[in-house]
């Protein structure tokens, strides 16, 4: 199957969440899973949402995981977000002949707190406050930039981003299923799930 998620990446004060919607689908118009989580963890306090193949990410996700478990041992702490970003850049930019593999990176570590990182498809590293992603995110592009403000709380982020997916699910029609969404801390890692008719409604139906 092959993917692009609505997805998005969001800094607020003291954390990060990374957040998608659940399907897959092959050609952009075929939906051929409903309830997919697309949200991978590569190390204990780094996530990466997957696009494009799903054979492709998968390989590549497993690839990251080892070599930064590796990493890990090696230098006796945690890898940096940065790191892990690096590590998917290097193997998306390597091999970018043949794959198709597009990642949004967000972590917490000691040296920069939380952070978010687009690695595109073909390998370009890029470190920004938010990104969104995926085939919904054309029709939210405004609302985000509208909405998102630096240093926000956990439950105005939560929000912004549960709000932003919903309206990228209700435009596109690939997009949909539930909301899957991990907030990302010092103290740890929440997994936090919406169901479809559980979403804000922003139109009478």
């Amino acid at each position: 199957a092959c993917f692009k998620p609505s997805s998005t990446g969001v800094k607020f004060n003291g954390g990060v969440i990374i957040g998608s919607d659940s399907r897959a689908s092959i050609g952009g118009s075929y939906v051929s899973n409903k309830m997919i989580n697309k949200l991978i963890q590569v190390h204990d306090k780094i996530f990466c949402c997957i696009a494009g193949s799903l054979a492709d990410a998968q390989a590549v996700t497993k690839m990251a995981k080892f070599q930064l478990s590796f990493h890990s041992i090696q230098m006796e702490a945690p890898p940096l977000v940065k790191a892990a970003a690096s590590v998917l850049k290097e193997l998306c930019y390597n091999n970018r002949e043949e794959l198709q593999a597009g990642f949004i990176t967000a972590g917490w570590d000691r040296k920069r707190g939380p952070q978010v990182y687009t690695v595109s498809m073909g390998g370009m590293l890029i470190s920004q406050p938010f990104t969104i992603g995926g085939s919904g995110s054309t029709f939210i592009y405004g609302y985000a930039d509208a909405k998102f403000k630096p240093d926000m709380s956990r439950e105005e982020c939560l929000q912004f981003t549960t709000n932003a997916l919903t309206l990228a699910i209700g435009r596109d029609n690939v997009s949909g299923g539930v909301v899957h969404m991990v907030v990302i801390t010092e103290d740890g890692v929440e997994h936090v799930v919406v169901p479809g008719d559980k979403l804000p409604k922003f139109h009478d139906e």
